[in-house]
């Protein structure tokens, strides 16, 4: 089912003898646009903490009742590595959350083969996962980022469309500032030729024209439908 970013946050998460807390924010991908955690900030009679819950332990029929259920105990949250969502997530982060919920590594699929431990023991002494630039981007920190055709400025990120099942991020919701009436319309992050992280600008291939003719985004057509 295809759904807004914004549909997701506030949503409880429940592990499998509780009431874990709440969606507060996704990280994504920003090369291959696929989601790669949900943001759980947690109960207070947890830990009051944020931990980052990756979609391959969401059961397949997440979120279709406002809850998102997760085959994780609550156990195994509060003791989730500790991870500061405000700060770049590093790979070594990532295998140490891996290992601590024994998920596959979706970043190598023979990442296990001579395992954890042995990948754990060849990491750098300083803490550091040599060549491992990741791309991992909040999409609270992305929303209100200014996007620009070829011809000029046209508006801002609002939101972004994500398909629960396969977890990718096919489009971005644009709020058409530059267009009459400020429709929000769907670009398709084919169309992304880079972004300015420093400045927050997103740089498109297409002309204010072109993206004036994309498909407008229509609420109704998807599932809770709001901005982030």
């Amino acid at each position: 089912m295809e759904r807004t970013v914004g549909s997701l946050i506030g949503l409880r998460i429940e592990a499998t003898d509780g009431d874990a807390g709440k969606v507060e924010d996704v990280f994504f991908d920003d090369e291959s646009w696929n989601v790669r955690y949900l943001v759980l900030k947690t109960n207070d009679w947890i830990s009051g903490s944020k931990v980052l819950i990756a979609p391959v332990a969401l059961q397949a029929d997440c979120g279709l009742t406002g809850i998102f259920r997760v085959n994780l105990t609550l156990d195994q949250i509060r003791h989730s590595p500790g991870i500061d969502t405000d700060k770049p997530v590093s790979r070594q982060q990532e295998i140490e959350l891996y290992g601590h919920y024994d998920w596959k590594g979706y970043w190598d699929s023979g990442f296990y083969a001579e395992g954890y431990e042995s990948v754990v023991a060849g990491l750098p002494k300083e803490g550091k996962w040599l060549g491992a630039d990741l791309h991992l981007r909040s999409t609270r920190y992305v929303s209100g980022f200014h996007v620009h055709g070829t011809d000029g400025e046209l508006g801002y990120i609002y939101d972004f469309i994500i398909d629960d099942r396969s977890w990718e991020a096919p489009n971005l919701i644009v709020c058409t500032s530059a267009l009459p009436e400020g429709k929000k319309v769907l670009v398709g992050v084919e169309h992304i030729m880079y972004m300015r992280w420093s400045d927050a600008e997103v740089y498109l291939s297409e002309s204010k024209a072109e993206i004036e003719e994309n498909a407008v985004f229509e609420p109704s057509a998807f599932s809770g439908a709001s901005g982030i």
